[in-house]
C-alpha cells in the first residue's frame, strides 16, 4: 500500500489580489482587486464534450458478424456501438449487402468496427464425473489425468477407461457382478480344482482367467500378470464380448 502524503497548504493564493485607495474624507479605505489570474482560468469540460473525447480515444476493432434472422443493420450498429451508426456500416460493407441497406439475408458475413471490449469467448471443460455408458459401450475417458482407488470399485472404473479406449463393450454393474461369483473380489485367487487346473492351466485373478486366453486377449496398455486386477478384468471382458457380445451377458460360469 502507497505511503499516505503530506497535504501542504499553497504559498500562494490563486487570486492575484492588488490595493486600491478610496477617498473617504480624509480616511483611506483599502479594496481587494482581482488580478488576471482568475480571468484567465480554464473553465471545466462539459460532460459531453469529456465523453465525446474518451469515445474518440477508444480504438475500433474489427471484427465478422454472421447475419442471424431478424436483424438489420440499425440493430448490428446499435449492439456494437458502430461508429456512423448503421450507415457506416452498410458503407462498409456494400458490396456484400447490394443497393438495398434494409434487405439483409441470414448467413450474410459483415465487417463490423465496434468500439465495445471483446471477451474473449470461454471453451467448454469436460466434467470430472464418470462418463456413463452409451448403447451397452463404455465411454473414453484419459486414465492418464484421472486416479483411482486402489480397491475394486477402482479396478473396475480404471478397466471401464481402458476398455473404452479399446471398444470393448461393458457396464460397471455386469463386470461387479462377475467378480462376485468368480473371486468375491479377490485379486489374488486361484482355482486348482477344476478341469483347468487338471490341465495345467488353473483360473487365475478377479475374473477367474486362464493364462491362455489371458494371452489372447490382453489388452494393450495393462500389465502381462494375469493377477493384475485391471488387466485381468480388460482381458475377460474383451473375451466375453468376443464370444458372448459383452461381459454383462455372461451370468454363469463361461
Amino acid at each position: 500500500m502507497a505511503g499516505r502524503g503530506k497535504h501542504r497548504r499553497p504559498r500562494t493564493n490563486p487570486l492575484t489580489r492588488g490595493i486600491v485607495a478610496v477617498g473617504t474624507g480624509g480616511a483611506a479605505l483599502t479594496l481587494p482587486l482581482l488580478g488576471a489570474t482568475h480571468a484567465s482560468a480554464a473553465e471545466p469540460q462539459s460532460a459531453p464534450a469529456a465523453q465525446s473525447v474518451k469515445q474518440a480515444a477508444q480504438p475500433a476493432k474489427s471484427l465478422t458478424y454472421t447475419v442471424a434472422k431478424g436483424d438489420s443493420l440499425a440493430r448490428i450498429a446499435d449492439k456494437y456501438d458502430v461508429r456512423g451508426g448503421w450507415k457506416q456500416l452498410y458503407k462498409d460493407n456494400r458490396a456484400a449487402v447490394g443497393d438495398n441497406p434494409k434487405l439483409i439475408h441470414p448467413g450474410l458475413k459483415l465487417k463490423v468496427k465496434t468500439t465495445k471490449s471483446l471477451a474473449p469467448k470461454k471453451t467448454a471443460t469436460q466434467s470430472s464425473a464418470p462418463a456413463k455408458p452409451a448403447g451397452g459401450v463404455a465411454q473414453a475417458t484419459q486414465a492418464s489425468a484421472k486416479t483411482y482407488a486402489n480397491n475394486l470399485d477402482g479396478w473396475i472404473r480404471e478397466s471401464l477407461d481402458v476398455m473404452a479406449q479399446h471398444g470393448i463393450p461393458g457396464s460397471y454393474d455386469g463386470i461387479y457382478r462377475n467378480v462376485m461369483r468368480e473371486s468375491s473380489g479377490n485379486p489374488l485367487a486361484i482355482n486348482n480344482w477344476d478341469s483347468n487346473a487338471a490341465a495345467g492351466t488353473p483360473s487365475k485373478g478377479l475374473l477367474q482367467v486362464i493364462d491362455p486366453t489371458f494371452a489372447a486377449y490382453h489388452v494393450p496398455g495393462t500389465s502381462f500378470d494375469p493377477y493384475d486386477p485391471v488387466a485381468n478384468i480388460t482381458a475377460a471382458c474383451n473375451y466375453a464380448a468376443a464370444r458372448y457380445g459383452s461381459i454383462d451377458n455372461v451370468n454363469g460360469p463361461y
